[in-house]
């Protein structure tokens, strides 16, 4: 039998699972991040705060950007209410953060 996707809590500030990320990445496995916005809570960190200023994009956005550059197998499911916010998620298809973001928002893992 083959594993197909490995779901669990993971995103830019939950980051024990980061083996199982690397794992999936090198034997195709998707990997779906289960909370990958971190329950919306990125507002209230400065280094988020500065990269959404510098590419006009919502946290969530921003969240969604780093999964989506951290591993080919990465396949986040965030949460939609509407049509509008379908539209916002998907644009964060169209970011690619720079190295510096990435490590400001590394810095933040616990």
């Amino acid at each position: 039998m083959e594993i197909a996707t490995v779901q669990n809590i993971y995103n830019f500030k939950a980051r024990v699972y980061d083996a199982v990320v690397d794992y999936c990445a090198a034997n195709a496995i998707r990997f779906i991040p289960f909370w990958p916005v971190g329950g919306g809570d990125l507002t209230t960190d400065e280094a988020i705060a500065a990269i959404e200023s510098r590419y006009g994009m919502s946290p969530a956005q921003i969240a969604l950007a780093w999964l989506l550059q951290r591993s080919p197998t990465m396949l986040p499911i965030a949460g939609t209410s509407s049509v509008a916010h379908l539209e916002e998620n998907v644009a964060a298809c169209g970011i690619t953060l720079e190295a510096i973001d990435v490590a400001a928002l590394d810095a933040l893992a616990n």
